[in-house]
């Protein structure tokens, strides 16, 4: 991955959450939050 790439992804993820935060008041980010938590938890017990 070059750094342009990663360049424009951090800028797309940055205004995502920033369009996020404006309309939607976190609910999206917390809701992937929550199950990235539980996707985690599932991981771990099969280590």
């Amino acid at each position: 991955m070059t750094n342009s790439i990663a360049f424009a992804l951090a800028a797309i993820m940055a205004g995502l959450l920033v369009l996020d935060w404006q309309m939607f008041d976190w609910t999206n980010s917390l809701f992937l939050a929550q199950k990235f938590a539980e996707l985690l938890e599932w991981v771990a017990f099969w280590r």
